[in-house]
């Protein structure tokens, strides 16, 4: 978490992104959520505080995936797993029913058919972090 005046600006993801790759050589992508984004987040969830939040996962994604992208994840997932899925602004909602470690939906898998990369924190981790940010 960090505060700074520009974090809401347009290409400021990529450029912490950009910092990274250059202090590091780690090809990676950053996603800032505004704590009004995080809010936002946990009250389109259809997840969060249903079952356990630590089951309960938000991939945050660089890029809003199209109406058919979702379609074509939730397709192919569909003969995989018991997960529940639920498309959210700039991310994902999915219901780990079984578990993460007995999960065959992977980041690679989410990011193949969405066609972005994203970052997941389970729902009781978003609640840390907002709870932190109110500080």
């Amino acid at each position: 978490m960090f505060d700074h005046a520009k974090a809401a600006d347009s290409g400021f993801d990529d450029a912490l992104a950009g910092v990274v790759n250059n202090r590091f050589a780690i090809d990676t992508f950053a996603t800032v959520r505004t704590l009004a984004e995080l809010r936002q987040v946990l009250e389109e969830s259809p997840f969060a505080g249903i079952g356990e939040d630590k089951l309960a996962h938000v991939p945050f994604l660089e890029s809003q995936p199209s109406v058919a992208q979702f379609d074509q994840l939730m397709e192919d997932q569909a003969e995989r797993g018991r997960e529940k899925l639920a498309p959210g602004t700039r991310c994902l909602h999915i219901d780990f029913v079984d578990g993460v470690g007995n999960s065959r939906l992977t980041g690679s898998f989410i990011a193949h058919r969405l066609g972005c990369r994203g970052t997941a924190r389970n729902v009781r981790s978003v609640r840390r972090i907002i709870d932190r940010m109110k500080d």
